[in-house]
């Protein structure tokens, strides 16, 4: 291994994340590639289940007035993390997947004659709400937070960079290339958009920033 791999995260890290990386004698730039922005809005809570997205999602409807409401309501999401973070605010989740098509899957599956209301953002990808309206179940989708991207120059060559979000991938490309860097996605939708640039990719073993992370260390030190 080079005496120190230079890591670009397209995400803020936490502290204790960006800790394993120097630990691991790598030099870190980062910066959030992408910024939420929650937004306002009004919900119908004639549906009977909530979905989620993402974390983003949920942040935005606990500043929402009607929250004691909706946590009457029972939950599917997608990720573990945003389970969390809606089990710690005392939501009761049902159904949990790790991508939104596996979610879908679920919902058409065996909740076909329930109805839904669908939190998502305006960078939210197709995949969910076709499958629902393929099945014809009902749903309601509410955007309720905006992803801008925030592209950075990074005006020293990294060996790697971390992805966590295709919204990511795009900002970095708005100003920067990707050549021989190895690029280490957090799932299967963020690598495809990696994939469309160069075959250098490796996602990870599970949907989280703390797995992106032991791929790019565990990469390292076998080269």
């Amino acid at each position: 291994m080079e005496s120190q791999v230079r890591i670009v995260s397209t995400k803020k890290l936490l502290p204790n994340q960006k800790q394993f990386l120097l630990n691991a004698n790598f030099s870190v730039i980062e910066a959030d590639f992408v910024t939420i922005e929650l937004k306002e809005f009004s919900v119908n809570n004639d549906n009977r289940f909530l979905v989620f997205s993402s974390q983003n999602a949920v942040e935005s409807v606990l500043k929402n007035n009607k929250l004691e409401q909706l946590k009457s309501k029972k939950c599917f999401c997608v990720g573990q993390k945003t389970k969390a973070v809606l089990e710690l605010h005392g939501f009761e989740v049902l159904e949990t997947a790790d991508y939104a098509s596996e979610l879908a899957s679920i919902i058409c599956n065996q909740y076909v004659q329930e109805t839904f209301t669908f939190f998502s953002g305006n960078l939210r990808r197709e995949i969910l709400p076709e499958a629902l309206t393929l099945a014809k179940v009902k749903f309601e989708e509410i955007e309720v937070y905006q992803t801008m991207l925030t592209p950075h120059k990074i005006t020293s060559k990294p060996n790697g960079i971390l992805f966590f979000s295709p919204s990511a991938v795009e900002s970095y490309l708005q100003a920067n290339t990707i050549t021989d860097e190895i690029c280490f996605c957090i799932g299967k939708t963020t690598a495809e958009s990696v994939e469309k640039i160069t075959s250098h990719c490796i996602i990870a073993n599970q949907p989280s920033i703390e797995n992106v992370i032991i791929q790019c260390i565990k990469y390292y030190s076998e080269v």
